[in-house]
């Protein structure tokens, strides 16, 4: 008798594969890595190296010792895994902090579902969002950009709040959103990566390039980065117009923090977001209203990681509501 069998997902027919897509995304986030490298030095370096490897190492680990099951490490997944976490941390984090937070993204995030195609959240977040509620201190430690040819340290010493951090400081403070706007680099030095932050969150120039190499390649689609985009600058917009003094203006939080790299690198992961358009467009209206609502009134500063997850544990949901048509299906009205 023969059996079929239904490998996890992402399920596309054409000539593509998952080693094509996710060797795809790592080339679409190298004008990040160069620009992190830039302005962190030899800090990026390491913080990079060490994510990557360590990723590497546990997923082999993993699937030989206690799967059994054939080595994937080859397919590309945990080199993206590795690159987002180290994103997603500052590059001075101490490398045992990390070498803990590439266990959790692989070993918890990704293995313990069962592998690349069955993890329900985003592996990278995973680890991210672990380390910061364990590490706080160490993860909101953010190096003050130097240039690579100024002779930056290994261990970055000077550290400074991010554009986040200090509006959500100042605001407690009972400063105005114009006071502070003083204290912020210009959107210019923004756009470019000339601000304090996370590896792959300084630079929205480098992530919207990588960007558009993934929609030419059609490695990701249009719904959800249009849905969380729209909701964020209709959300904050809303509010700006209500209180100029209290929110601050749209284009602000576009171009700091987190946003362009969970949209465009995390949230239109394949595995763990809805299978339809109109569910995708759900889920990124979703991951906007929540990134808003933690950024504005959240204990945090940023909160594109939270929103993203606890969106990726409302995707079965969402599919279940936003089932396609099975292919051949006629609706018979009664």
């Amino acid at each position: 008798m023969n059996m079929l069998i239904v490998s996890g997902s992402p399920h596309i027919h054409g000539d593509t594969s998952v080693k094509k897509i996710m060797y795809g995304v790592v080339y679409a986030m190298i004008p990040a890595m160069l620009v992190s490298v830039y302005f962190f030095g030899l800090g990026a370096l390491r913080v990079l190296a060490i994510s990557i490897l360590a990723c590497l190492l546990f997923e082999w680990v993993i699937q030989k010792y206690l799967i059994k099951g054939p080595l994937t490490i080859n397919d590309g997944s945990a080199l993206v895994t590795g690159v987002l976490l180290a994103f997603n941390v500052p590059s001075n984090l101490p490398i045992w902090i990390l070498i803990i937070g590439a266990f959790v993204s692989i070993g918890i995030g990704k293995m313990s579902f069962g592998g690349l195609g069955k993890n329900p959240f985003n592996p990278a977040l995973v680890g991210r969002v672990f380390l910061l509620i364990s590490f706080p201190v160490q993860m909101t430690s953010w190096p003050v950009p130097k240039l690579l040819f100024g002779c930056q340290a290994l261990t970055d010493a000077i550290t400074g709040p991010t554009p986040l951090g200090i509006l959500k400081g100042g605001l407690k403070m009972g400063k105005t959103v114009q006071e502070l706007m003083t204290e912020m680099p210009s959107y210019v030095q923004e756009l470019l990566g000339n601000q304090g932050g996370s590896l792959g969150e300084v630079s929205a120039i480098a992530l919207i390039i990588g960007a558009i190499y993934m929609f030419v390649r059609k490695i990701i689609t249009w719904e959800v980065p249009v849905a969380y985009f729209g909701s964020v600058v209709v959300f904050t917009g809303i509010l700006w117009l209500i209180d100029p003094m209290l929110y601050v203006n749209p284009a602000f939080h576009l171009v700091t923090g987190g946003l362009m790299l969970g949209v465009f690198y995390m949230a239109t992961d394949m595995v763990s977001t809805p299978l339809s358009s109109k569910g995708m467009l759900i889920f990124g209206l979703g991951c906007g209203i929540l990134t808003v609502v933690i950024r504005v009134w959240g204990a945090y500063p940023e909160g594109v990681s939270f929103a993203i997850l606890i969106m990726n544990a409302f995707a079965p949901l969402i599919n279940m509501g936003f089932k396609p048509k099975r292919f051949g299906e006629k609706v018979i009205e009664a």
